[in-house]
């Protein structure tokens, strides 16, 4: 099994995106998509959702520069304070829309987690990887070998990391109220109101063992691109035509 120095093994047995994930996951992913959410039920579910997808960021980005404690502490904030204003600001506009019916409006607001987490994620990957963008990614050979240090290559790594978590809640938070609005007027649930929560966790964990094998199939984690297209030095240092890059998950 080769890591490569970047805290990444290869075998696919990693933390964040493996069997931890969907575990973890699947009840912050319950309670963002509580119906009559309250505004501090919004943030607090806000809040857990994007520490856990920043500890994620961390510990599956590509390790191979550190990341200082500060840069840390500004990507989380970040990525938190987006995730709580997005989703209080479309709660907030739902709320004044008088020409929602009350069942309209509950059925608007299941969705609104979908915008603001997405929109989050990409704050989250890009502030807690921002110092890759700066001080650039290892790029290798076909033999393994350290070519140079690449900030397109990190660009590159950071695009496909932040499509793959837009892609990802898709499933996860889109699915899930579609499938319950149809659920919650069955006569099972009607009658016992109390299968609503675990019918829904059920209907949210197979949502999110669908969504997560799709979204990191995206993109490979060791992604490869032409040498032509990265800085001039690193490709006058190797033959290759094409170079490797962890881009992390």
């Amino acid at each position: 099994m080769r890591t490569l120095g970047d805290g990444l093994h290869l075998d696919g047995k990693g933390f964040g995106l493996g069997g931890g994930y969907i575990p973890f996951g699947t009840p912050i992913v319950v309670g963002l998509l509580l119906p009559n959410q309250t505004l501090a039920s919004t943030i607090f579910w806000q809040w857990l959702n994007q520490s856990h997808n920043a500890c994620v960021n961390y510990a599956n980005r590509n390790a191979t520069k550190p990341l200082p404690a500060s840069k840390f502490i500004q990507g989380y904030l970040g990525a938190v304070i987006s995730a709580v204003s997005i989703a209080v600001g479309l709660n907030a506009l739902v709320q004044r829309a008088n020409k929602f019916t009350p069942a309209t409006r509950l059925l608007i607001q299941r969705f609104v987690p979908f915008p603001a987490v997405a929109s989050a994620n990409i704050c989250n990957v890009v502030l807690m990887r921002h110092n890759e963008l700066e001080e650039g990614i290892d790029v290798l050979d076909s033999d393994g070998n350290i070519v140079g240090s690449s900030r397109i290559a990190a660009r590159h790594a950071l695009i496909e990391t932040a499509l793959t978590r837009v892609v990802l809640p898709m499933p996860i938070l889109v699915l899930p109220p579609i499938i319950m609005s149809v659920l919650e007027k069955t006569f099972l649930l009607q009658s016992r109101p109390r299968l609503l929560l675990p019918v829904q966790s059920f209907v949210c964990l197979a949502a999110f063992g669908l969504a997560l094998p799709l979204a990191i199939s995206l993109f490979p984690q060791m992604s490869e691109i032409e040498t032509s297209q990265l800085e001039p030095e690193i490709a006058l240092a190797t033959a290759s035509r094409t170079v490797v890059y962890n881009k992390g998950l």
